[in-house]
């Protein structure tokens, strides 16, 4: 088990500490993190928490899991390790597919 939980269908306007006081009741919050869209500046709807031990993990799952939150239901599990997406393939790497240049057909 993880410390470090994943929390998904948040309401756009949660935020980090609205989020760390969440997960507070249920032990140490180390750190809790709403993730933004770098472009809009918008929630994405999802965020991190790490508790304070496994433990605190285990009971924040068990009671907020399922939870509504905002007019949503809380998705809350285990963080899975993030997987190397590598390198972006799909393009010829000057941009030309962003900016509707050379299609390639």
């Amino acid at each position: 088990m993880s410390k470090k939980l994943h929390v998904g269908n948040l309401s756009y306007d949660v935020t980090d500490s609205a989020l760390q006081a969440m997960f507070g009741a249920h032990g140490t919050v180390q750190s809790a993190q709403v993730i933004m869209d770098r472009e809009t500046n918008r929630s994405k709807g999802f965020g991190f928490v790490e508790m304070g031990s496994d433990q605190e993990a285990q009971a924040a799952i068990a009671a907020l899991n399922g939870q509504q939150s905002g007019g949503r239901s809380l998705n809350v599990n285990e963080a899975k390790p993030r997987e190397d997406r590598g390198a972006r393939s799909g393009g010829s790497g000057n941009g030309a597919w962003s900016r509707g240049g050379n299609r390639g057909y």
